[in-house]
């Protein structure tokens, strides 16, 4: 990515511990087979992250205080507000003593359309679109994903196993998801955590974009349902393949028939289901 990244302390309100970590510690009570147990219990966080072009509020996400720097690029760039990670231009990380604002400067060609498509309301941890104040803003034309490469059963089992080893923020907490970038073969390459199952691939295609990754050259594993939007922000991406441990939407399936893209579902052990473009998977 053009430009720099700064994280600095807002002077008022802020919390120099505040969000810095993702995980804290709570006194909680333990029922187990009868037996209760008093003691401290480790959660993750979860925190109003803003994010501001060239000065301008866009929009409030509940996110995991980390990864940042790939959270917005990756927002930018599925969101269709940036052309290229290039034209982010700088990234000031402002800690509040109750959120996070990151505030992106973006090429001046880029600024209209930021203004053009500010949301008005924040976006929950569970909700990809919230905020968008109409229904172009939310269906956005499909975007045409490249031939990739085969993938076999075998290497989205090999890929599933191996990322249980890759969330050490689940296996703290068992409260986030994750999406994962993983080769042909089944090796998992990149793995980014969030308690948005959104922000989580937001930020996987932000830190994939920020080192160059060709999209043809894998696809992209996640520990949720494959809902439409994380359907169009693989596309955006250009993945050919998105594998999701649940259940796909009916919209989700259509818009990866309309991408070209391979929506692979419920892939879990030695099962998936493949709702769309199967000719990708096979022996």
């Amino acid at each position: 990515m053009a430009g720099k990244i700064e994280q600095i302390e807002h002077p008022l309100g802020l919390s120099r511990v505040g969000y810095a970590t993702t995980l804290l510690e709570v006194a909680a009570r333990q029922w187990s087979r009868g037996q209760v147990v008093d003691g401290p219990q480790e959660i993750v966080e979860e925190i109003p992250v803003v994010l501001v072009y060239n000065a301008i509020p866009h929009v409030v996400m509940m996110a995991t205080p980390q990864d940042l720097e790939d959270f917005v690029t990756g927002f930018s760039i599925t969101e269709e507000l940036i052309r290229s990670p290039a034209d982010i231009q700088a990234v000031q990380i402002v800690r509040y003593g109750q959120g996070i604002e990151v505030q992106a400067t973006v090429d001046e060609a880029c600024e209209a359309i930021v203004a053009s498509r500010t949301r008005r309301l924040s976006g929950r941890t569970g909700c990809g679109i919230c905020g968008a104040d109409s229904i172009d803003a939310v269906m956005k034309t499909p975007r045409v994903v490249g031939a990739g490469r085969p993938v076999r059963p075998l290497a989205i089992e090999a890929a599933l196993e191996a990322l249980g080893t890759r969330q050490p923020l689940n296996a703290r907490s068992g409260a986030v998801h994750a999406a994962a970038w993983v080769r042909p073969d089944g090796t998992v390459e990149e793995v980014r955590e969030d308690v948005g199952r959104h922000n989580a691939l937001d930020k996987l295609i932000g830190a994939l974009l920020r080192r160059g990754a060709d999209p043809g050259t894998g696809f992209v594993l996640v520990t949720s349902r494959a809902s439409f939007e994380m359907v169009q922000k693989a596309a955006v991406f250009g993945a050919p393949l998105l594998a999701a441990i649940s259940g796909p939407t009916g919209l989700a399936v259509r818009v990866a028939e309309q991408s070209g893209m391979t929506l692979v579902g419920f892939a879990r052990g030695d099962r998936l289901t493949v709702y769309s473009h199967p000719e990708r998977v096979g022996p």
